[in-house]
Formats: structure tokens, sequence, C-alpha cells
């Protein structure tokens, strides 16, 4: 069984083992763009799983298809160089997937509004 690994995936390994060094002050966007959706309250809310650190953002699933609006089980949220964030909401099945909304130009205050109106899910009670 071969394991192929992304780019993203291998820094985080090698940050985690300690074979690459990172400045203390080196920010975390993967962490920041969790807190501004929610954080811990995110999470439980939607049952979100599999964060992965992208480098300039985050991915992660969400619950199989049927759980949210337009059976949207992945989301992708990248920093842009202008200080806004691209959201891509997607649809994962098997080795398929498709991407079903993408949304360009938002702010960190408007994140947690336009995962609501996507995927159906609330982010906070």
């Amino acid at each position: 069984m071969k394991i192929i690994l992304s780019k993203s995936q291998w820094e985080f390994i090698g940050k985690k083992a300690g074979w690459i060094k990172t400045a203390q002050n080196e920010p975390n966007i993967a962490k920041t763009i969790l807190e501004q959706l929610g954080g811990n309250k995110f999470v439980v809310m939607t049952g979100a799983k599999n964060f992965l650190n992208i480098g300039n953002g985050l991915s992660f699933k969400l619950p199989g298809a049927g759980f949210t609006k337009n059976g949207i089980n992945y989301i992708k949220i990248i920093l842009e160089p202008n200080d806004t964030y691209t959201m891509e909401f997607g649809r994962i099945r098997g080795t398929n997937y498709k991407i079903i909304s993408q949304h360009s130009d938002i702010y960190f205050d408007q994140l947690q509004e336009i995962f609501t109106q996507e995927t159906g899910l609330d982010t906070h009670f």
C-alpha cells in the first residue's frame, strides 16, 4: 500500500516531528480561520472533522450528504493576498469531487453567515 501525501501534509508532519523548524511568531492561518468560524462551538454544532492546514487556508469535511443543504460535505477556505477569503463548498463521493459553489472577496466577519447560507448549518448557539 502506497500513501501519497501533499506538500502541506509533509510540512505538517515535519513540523510535528521536528524536521522543519518554524518561527514562534509564524501565523497559523488555519487556526485563525477556525477561530473566526466559531472554534469549538463551530465543531460541535456542525460535526466538522478532518481539519487540514493547507498553508494559506483550512479545509475540512462535514458529516455525510443529506446532513447539509445540497449535499455539501467538503469546505475549503483560502486567505487571499488582499486579506479576504475565498470559500469553496463541494461534495466528495468516492473519488469524485464536485464544486457546488464558490464565494470570493469575503471578509472574516462574513465567514459564519456564508457557511450557514450554503450548508444550512448553524455555527453557534
